[in-house]
């Protein structure tokens, strides 16, 4: 295979994966067919059985596409100085996506909730992408001296998923940043 049709091929993949991750946190997965996942990435129809033999396959795929953002967050806040710091910079970055937020929830809660139902691989694969982020921050309460690492980071990331709902509820980023402001101070005074 020339490097042009191993590039086009990455691209072609790359793109279904990411029209799957924005259609189906729209729609939620059950709602998104692979038609309209072609049709939005502009691949043939046809074609995305050629990389995804099935939806779940390319839900999978997405999932690891979640799972590498999400990586590559949590390791961009580890420049900042402290344990706290870093805390309260997860706290930014997740509350930037307010407005993402109200418009349609968490896109990492929102598919793990889905994918609960269903009794498959799918469901354990998406837990990751809530399993991740908690570990991140148990560490990083141990590294501020905290005993309690493990419920503290529970608090954390079901604050953050319970102001997602709510947000998208309502519809209104507002709440997200007011709730992202309340961590900050409970993170300041858990230091």
């Amino acid at each position: 295979m020339t490097d042009s049709r191993t590039r086009e091929t990455a691209s072609k993949r790359e793109r279904l994966v990411a029209s799957a991750r924005e259609l189906m946190h729209q729609q939620g997965v059950e709602r998104t067919t692979l038609s309209e996942v072609a049709h939005a990435a502009d691949v043939p129809p046809g074609n995305v059985y050629y990389y995804f033999k099935t939806k779940d396959e390319l839900v999978e795929q997405m999932i690891d596409a979640q799972l590498q953002e999400i990586e590559a967050m949590l390791a961009s806040l580890k420049r900042r100085p402290t344990p706290q710091a870093r805390l309260k910079a997860l706290i930014r970055a997740l509350t930037d996506q307010s407005d993402l937020a109200a418009q349609y929830g968490c896109p990492h809660g929102s598919l793990c909730q889905e994918l609960d139902k269903r009794d498959d691989d799918l469901r354990q694969t998406a837990s990751k992408l809530m399993a991740r982020p908690l570990d991140w921050a148990e560490q990083q309460f141990r590294l501020m001296g905290r005993r309690d690492a493990r419920d503290l980071a529970v608090a954390l990331v079901a604050s953050y998923q319970g102001i997602s709902l709510v947000t998208n509820t309502f519809r209104d980023p507002e709440l997200m940043a007011r709730e992202g402001r309340r961590l900050e101070r409970w993170i300041d005074s858990l230091a």
